[in-house]
This record gives structure tokens, sequence and C-alpha cells, in this order.
């Protein structure tokens, strides 16, 4: 018999389950309403859900998850070409959604639940097994629409146990954050996690250092977040005591999904005390190494295997590299159950990231003594990070593209002390066609997703090429090509 995906909600009680805001949930109400919506998709096979904060977002979830249905989490910030890429892709039969969500184009027209927190009367169930999907989330790849990523249950359980036995958490853990619950970080890690282990979540909704700051003062004892995020709370740290005294009273702050700057940890740990404890995932694998609590922190890396996960770094001609010495370079090739089913509809895609059972991730590192990886950047120059998200930079290119004063784009990141990476457009315009920055920006927003826009946009009179025509995007990132001049 497979173990119970959620534990305490088959036993339900009336402790607290999650919090959003002011609102609550038991976990003897969670799982009653996830019944009634388990109860009303039995059968159906991908159900899409709109991926906003909410009570209904844990209840639609956990319900579709009881049924046996697979989630395709849904942005509510996504673009209209994004959007209808992922469900003419995916082929949702369903939508959850609640009542105040209003829709349009393709979500719209799918069959629609609106997702209560009415109780049934019968049990929750629990209906998946080890290898059927539980999510398809969808990932920017470095060209091209984004590609769904096929996360099996058994990629879930592993992975949150193996997080569990790292940082000790357990059912007395409270964790708080303000991570978007749309893709892995902040729906499996941040949500799926604590009902694993059956604790609580207390999500704040849209974050502030103050929000997170409030949920410590409550109770909370861990906090998860991205480096954007204790960013902030460091600058807010710096001059408000009260603040400062909250994170000092958390037991584990965890940054992922991009590098932490090493000057955020120092700050938050000069005015807080605590050191920010950093792991490496993907969507495709969910988290890979991590720094186990108690362990000796060093800014910048993310932490050796976690239980259960085999890493190796590769060198270009694909030979294994056994070297510790922290300086030679190699890919990251990940093997373990933590690994995805591969790319919904796209075996070709499959095919190309795997190699003998290893997924390769296309992140470069070095690894020491033992064993704690350091990420050194990407084997492609066309992913970006930037404010905790993966930014395939051929997509942003193709919307520019769509512009009518844009003849050519290409799209580059630039350090940034905020978010990690900043977006950079380079534009040719069409002759006798003007355009503006702010325009660009919000002509990207409007197509795919807000935080893909633009955060600069340069104006050259032609883009550097090498003799086979193709785009030298090393050239544009040096700083050795002129902008028009304005």
């Amino acid at each position: 018999m497979t173990e119970p995906l959620f534990p305490r909600l088959l036993d339900p009680d009336a402790g607290e389950a999650i919090r959003v805001g002011e609102d609550r949930l038991t976990y003897a109400e969670l799982a009653g309403a996830a019944a009634v919506v388990a109860d009303r998709i039995r059968g159906v096979g991908r159900v899409a859900v709109w991926a906003q904060p909410t009570l209904e977002l844990c209840i639609a979830v956990v319900g579709a998850l009881a049924a046996g249905a697979t989630v395709i989490p849904i942005n509510p910030g996504i673009g209209s070409h994004e959007l209808e890429h992922i469900v003419t892709d995916s082929a949702p039969e369903r939508l959850l959604a609640w009542p105040g969500v209003e829709l349009e184009g393709r979500l719209a027209s799918l069959p629609r639940l609106d997702v209560a927190r009415a109780a049934a009367s019968g049990p929750l169930e629990d209906a998946l097994s080890g290898e059927d999907v539980a999510f398809v989330m969808y990932t920017s790849g470095t060209t091209g629409l984004p590609k769904g990523v096929q996360i099996p249950r058994r990629a879930i359980t592993s992975n949150l146990d193996a997080l569990a036995e790292i940082w000790r958490w357990t059912d007395e853990d409270r964790l708080t954050h303000a991570l978007p619950v749309f893709h892995v970080h902040g729906l499996v890690i941040g949500i799926l996690g604590p009902l694993r282990r059956g604790g609580q979540l207390e999500h704040a909704g849209r974050f502030s250092p103050a929000a997170l700051a409030g949920a410590l003062e409550r109770g909370a004892t861990m906090v998860f977040g991205v480096p954007t995020m204790y960013g902030r709370i460091a600058r807010e740290a710096e001059t408000d005591r009260a603040l400062a005294r909250a994170f000092a009273g958390a037991r584990l702050l965890v940054s992922g999904s991009a590098a932490l700057p090493t000057t955020v940890h120092d700050r938050v740990k000069r005015f807080t005390g605590q050191e920010i404890l950093e792991r490496y995932g993907m969507t495709e694998t969910l988290m890979n190494t991590g720094i186990r609590l108690g362990a000796r922190v060093v800014p910048g890396r993310v932490g050796p295997p976690i239980p259960g996960v085999e890493l190796r770094l590769v060198a270009e001609d694909g030979s294994i590299l056994d070297t510790t010495d922290d300086e030679t370079i190699g890919e990251l090739a990940v093997r373990g159950p933590n690994l995805f089913k591969g790319y919904l509809n796209r075996p070709d895609a499959t095919a190309e990231s795997m190699r003998d059972g290893w997924f390769m991730t296309g992140d470069l590192a070095t690894r020491d003594e033992s064993g704690s990886v350091k990420l050194v950047g990407r084997k492609s120059i066309d992913l970006i990070k930037s404010g905790g998200y993966r930014i395939g930079a051929g997509e942003i290119e193709g919307a520019l593209l769509e512009h009518p004063a844009v003849a050519e784009v290409a799209v580059t990141a630039a350090p940034d002390e905020d978010l990690g990476e900043r977006i950079v457009a380079w534009v040719v315009c069409e002759p006798g066609r003007r355009t503006s920055a702010d325009e660009l920006s919000d002509h990207v927003a409007d197509l795919l997703t807000k935080h893909k826009r633009p955060r600069e946009v340069r104006f050259v009179d032609a883009l550097p090429r090498n003799a086979m025509g193709k785009v030298m995007k090393r050239a544009l990132m040096d700083g050795g090509w002129e902008e028009t001049p304005k």
C-alpha cells in the first residue's frame, strides 16, 4: 500500500493547517472541503488550477491530488500567448477556480468548478500512486515556449521527506512565506511540505518584510524566500529593530531559486544573527542540494546532495569529473527519485536532457571535499534568473519581435543587486519607426508575464553577428557595443 501523501488529512483534527491573511482552515475543514472537490472531479485526468495564494487554492490542489488528477497551476499574471500554449499543450478537462475570479480566453471556455470551503461528510482519499503525475508545471527554456514538466508523486514524497531530514522539519513547525504558488518552490515545497509534515503554513499573500515578521511573531518557526525578498528584509532590518527581532527568533531561514548575494547574507546575519541556508533545485528535479541545519554556512554554497539524490560533474567532452578541488567546473547531472517523468508532448526535449538515466541540468558548478556544490553559471547564456524566476531569453525576443517598431532584438542578462539578474533588451527599430523603452516593456508584460518584461531597453543601429549570422550576445554583455544616441 502506498504511504499517504498527507497522513494528517486522512485522520484530520481541529488543529490549524493553513492561514492566508485572516482566513484559516483546520485540518478537518481542509479535508472536508477537499473531499468535495475530489468527489466532483473523480475520473478527470488533468485539471487547471487558478494559482493565487488563497485557501481555495489549497483546497483545490489537495482535492485534485486526492482524486488522482494531474494539477496544472495557472499563473494569474500570465500573458495571452503563454496561456494559449499551456492550455493547448496540457489539454485540461476542468478548471478549478472560485467566485470572484474572472477569466478570459481559453480558460473561460473550460468547464469550471468553483471551489468552496463547504465540507463533505465522506473521508478524503488518496488516489495517486508513486509514478502517477501529480503536476505539470511549465518552465522556460532558452528558446521557444515553456515546456510542461511532469512531476510524479514519488518525486514529491521523496523530496519533502529528504528536506525534512536535513532541516529537522516536523509537525511542530509553522512555515511562513510569500512565494508565488504556481511553481515548485511556493506550491510543492511551500504548501505541500507543511501538509505532509502535519504542521502549519501561514502564507503572507503579498510579500513584505512586515508580513513575514508578523507571522514569526504569531509563532512561525521557518521562513522560505528568494534573494530579492531577503534583500528587502536586510534593508528594513537595519532601521527596524522590531522586525530584526522577529527574524532573529526564527528557527530556520532558507533561500532558493537564485544565488543569494554574499552582501545580503552578511547583512541579514549582522542585523538578526541568522544565517540563511541555501538550497538548489529545478522544476525538473525539485530540490537537489541543501545546506544542513547546524552545518557551517558559506555564502554562495548550496550544500551537498540531499538524501536519495546523486550528483556528478560532467566535463564538456562528456567525461565524469571526480575532482573536489572547488575549482574545476563541470555541468551538474542529477539522478534519483526526485526526477521528473519527462516533458509533456516533448519526447525530443526529454531525450536531449537525459544521459544514461542522469538529467543534465545545464548548470555549471564546482565541488569541494565535503561534496558541497557552488554554482557558477549556466551552460547556456540564454537562461536568465531574475527575482527567483528562470526566464528564457528566446520567448522575450519572440514577444518583442511582434511589436511593429522592432526589426531585430537580442535579450541578455545583466547583474542586478536586487533581482540577481535583470533582463536587458537590445533593439534595432524598423526604419522610420520609433518606440520607447516603457512601451516595449509593457508590450512584453501583456504578452507573457510581468516578471519577464525587460528592465532595460537599449536601442542600437545593428546587432553584432558572426560569419554565420548568429548574434554574438557576449559582445553585447561585455559592454563593447554602442547604443544609438538619443
